[in-house]
Protein backbone atom coordinates (compact mmCIF):
# COMPACT_ATOMS: atom_id res chain seq x y z
CA UNK A 1 0.00 0.00 0.00
CA UNK A 2 2.69 2.60 1.16
CA UNK A 3 5.85 0.70 -0.06
CA UNK A 4 7.94 1.57 -2.79
CA UNK A 5 8.44 -1.12 -5.75
CA UNK A 6 11.83 -2.80 -5.64
CA UNK A 7 12.51 -0.99 -8.79
CA UNK A 8 11.93 2.21 -7.45
CA UNK A 9 14.13 0.95 -4.21
CA UNK A 10 17.37 -0.08 -6.54
CA UNK A 11 17.41 3.68 -7.75
CA UNK A 12 16.32 5.82 -5.64
CA UNK A 13 18.72 4.44 -2.82
CA UNK A 14 21.68 3.05 -4.31
CA UNK A 15 24.91 4.08 -3.36
CA UNK A 16 27.72 5.41 -5.43
CA UNK A 17 28.38 2.01 -6.41
CA UNK A 18 25.10 0.98 -7.41
CA UNK A 19 24.17 -1.22 -4.46
CA UNK A 20 20.94 -1.33 -2.43
CA UNK A 21 21.27 0.25 1.42
CA UNK A 22 20.12 -3.12 2.60
CA UNK A 23 18.17 -2.14 5.58
CA UNK A 24 15.53 0.31 3.41
CA UNK A 25 15.40 -3.08 0.75
CA UNK A 26 14.52 -5.15 3.99
CA UNK A 27 11.78 -3.17 5.85
CA UNK A 28 10.16 -2.63 2.45
CA UNK A 29 10.01 -6.43 1.63
CA UNK A 30 8.87 -6.66 4.94
CA UNK A 31 6.37 -4.11 4.60
CA UNK A 32 5.36 -5.59 1.19
CA UNK A 33 4.72 -8.98 2.30
CA UNK A 34 4.48 -8.87 6.45
CA UNK A 35 4.06 -12.82 6.38
CA UNK A 36 8.06 -13.15 5.54
CA UNK A 37 10.45 -14.70 7.93
CA UNK A 38 12.32 -10.86 8.35
CA UNK A 39 10.35 -9.90 11.20
CA UNK A 40 13.37 -10.23 13.37
CA UNK A 41 14.79 -7.38 10.84
CA UNK A 42 12.14 -5.13 12.34
CA UNK A 43 13.19 -5.59 15.56
CA UNK A 44 16.16 -2.92 16.20
CA UNK A 45 19.77 -4.35 17.54
CA UNK A 46 19.96 -4.33 21.05
CA UNK A 47 22.24 -1.15 21.85
CA UNK A 48 24.36 -1.51 24.78
CA UNK A 49 22.88 1.35 27.02
CA UNK A 50 24.91 3.74 29.56
CA UNK A 51 24.74 2.66 32.85
CA UNK A 52 22.05 3.05 35.57
CA UNK A 53 23.06 6.00 37.99
CA UNK A 54 20.95 6.04 41.14
CA UNK A 55 22.45 9.98 42.25
CA UNK A 56 23.92 10.53 45.88
CA UNK A 57 21.18 11.92 47.37
CA UNK A 58 18.87 8.57 46.44
CA UNK A 59 18.12 6.00 48.93
CA UNK A 60 17.39 2.12 48.62
CA UNK A 61 15.95 -0.48 51.08
CA UNK A 62 15.84 -3.85 48.78
CA UNK A 63 17.61 -5.56 46.15
CA UNK A 64 18.96 -4.22 42.78
CA UNK A 65 19.03 -6.62 39.47
CA UNK A 66 20.20 -6.24 35.87
CA UNK A 67 21.78 -7.23 33.32
CA UNK A 68 23.29 -4.14 32.41
CA UNK A 69 26.00 -1.42 34.33
CA UNK A 70 25.27 0.35 37.29
CA UNK A 71 26.56 3.75 39.00
CA UNK A 72 25.64 4.25 42.60
CA UNK A 73 26.39 7.18 44.05
CA UNK A 74 23.63 6.97 46.80
CA UNK A 75 23.13 4.11 49.40
CA UNK A 76 21.24 1.24 49.13
CA UNK A 77 20.79 -1.57 51.55
CA UNK A 78 20.58 -4.66 49.91
CA UNK A 79 21.75 -7.11 47.41
CA UNK A 80 23.04 -5.61 43.90
CA UNK A 81 23.50 -8.06 41.17
CA UNK A 82 24.96 -6.45 37.90
CA UNK A 83 27.09 -6.63 35.12
CA UNK A 84 29.24 -3.86 35.78
CA UNK A 85 29.03 -1.46 39.38
CA UNK A 86 30.76 0.94 39.78
CA UNK A 87 29.92 2.33 43.62
CA UNK A 88 31.16 5.88 43.72
CA UNK A 89 33.24 7.67 46.39
CA UNK A 90 30.41 8.93 48.66
CA UNK A 91 28.24 5.48 47.96
CA UNK A 92 27.55 3.03 50.62
CA UNK A 93 26.51 -0.26 50.03
CA UNK A 94 25.38 -2.65 53.07
CA UNK A 95 24.63 -6.14 51.27
CA UNK A 96 25.92 -8.72 48.68
CA UNK A 97 27.04 -7.95 45.56
CA UNK A 98 27.36 -10.28 42.33
CA UNK A 99 28.64 -8.63 39.49
CA UNK A 100 31.04 -9.35 36.74
CA UNK A 101 32.88 -6.62 36.99
CA UNK A 102 33.09 -4.01 40.31
CA UNK A 103 34.95 -1.14 40.90
CA UNK A 104 34.63 0.08 44.47
CA UNK A 105 35.37 4.15 45.07
CA UNK A 106 33.15 4.29 48.42
CA UNK A 107 32.00 2.12 51.42
CA UNK A 108 30.60 -1.77 51.29
CA UNK A 109 29.23 -3.52 54.17
CA UNK A 110 29.14 -7.19 52.49
CA UNK A 111 30.33 -10.25 50.70
CA UNK A 112 31.27 -8.85 46.82
CA UNK A 113 31.62 -11.56 44.31
CA UNK A 114 32.81 -10.83 41.03
CA UNK A 115 35.10 -11.94 38.24
CA UNK A 116 36.87 -8.69 38.35
CA UNK A 117 37.11 -6.71 41.66
CA UNK A 118 39.03 -3.35 41.61
CA UNK A 119 39.33 -1.32 44.76
CA UNK A 120 40.48 2.00 44.14
CA UNK A 121 42.28 4.13 46.94
CA UNK A 122 39.11 5.89 48.81
CA UNK A 123 37.63 2.05 48.71
CA UNK A 124 36.30 1.15 52.43
CA UNK A 125 35.43 -2.60 52.40
CA UNK A 126 34.05 -4.69 55.36
CA UNK A 127 33.50 -8.50 54.04
CA UNK A 128 34.70 -11.61 52.16
CA UNK A 129 35.84 -10.93 48.27
CA UNK A 130 35.34 -13.71 46.20
CA UNK A 131 36.81 -12.71 42.76
CA UNK A 132 38.48 -14.45 39.78
CA UNK A 133 40.95 -11.35 39.86
CA UNK A 134 41.85 -8.67 41.73
CA UNK A 135 43.45 -5.09 42.11
CA UNK A 136 43.60 -3.16 45.39
CA UNK A 137 45.20 0.21 45.15
CA UNK A 138 47.33 2.08 47.84
CA UNK A 139 45.13 3.47 51.07
CA UNK A 140 42.50 1.46 49.59
CA UNK A 141 40.67 -0.08 53.22
CA UNK A 142 40.03 -3.68 53.93
CA UNK A 143 38.86 -5.74 56.43
CA UNK A 144 37.71 -9.46 55.56
CA UNK A 145 38.98 -12.25 53.58
CA UNK A 146 39.58 -12.78 50.08
CA UNK A 147 39.39 -16.22 48.09
CA UNK A 148 40.43 -16.59 44.35
CA UNK A 149 37.54 -18.83 41.94
CA UNK A 150 37.67 -19.73 38.48
CA UNK A 151 33.92 -18.94 39.22
CA UNK A 152 33.32 -16.52 41.61
CA UNK A 153 29.28 -15.74 40.49
CA UNK A 154 28.38 -19.23 41.56
CA UNK A 155 30.07 -19.57 44.42
CA UNK A 156 27.72 -20.18 46.93
CA UNK A 157 28.18 -18.17 50.59
CA UNK A 158 28.07 -20.39 53.62
CA UNK A 159 27.38 -18.62 57.15
CA UNK A 160 27.59 -20.35 60.34
CA UNK A 161 28.15 -24.03 61.14
CA UNK A 162 26.59 -26.49 58.69
CA UNK A 163 24.08 -28.82 59.86
CA UNK A 164 25.27 -32.60 59.66
CA UNK A 165 22.40 -34.73 59.34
Amino acid sequence: MFAKSKQQIDKDNSNEFGKIESQELIKTTALENPNTSHNESMIPSRIKSPPSLLSNDLFIKGNLTTAGDIQIEGTVEGNIKANLLTIGQNALIKGEILADEVVVNGKVSGTIKGNRVHLTSSAKVEGDIIHESIAIESGAHFEGSIEKSDNPLAKSITKGPMAVG
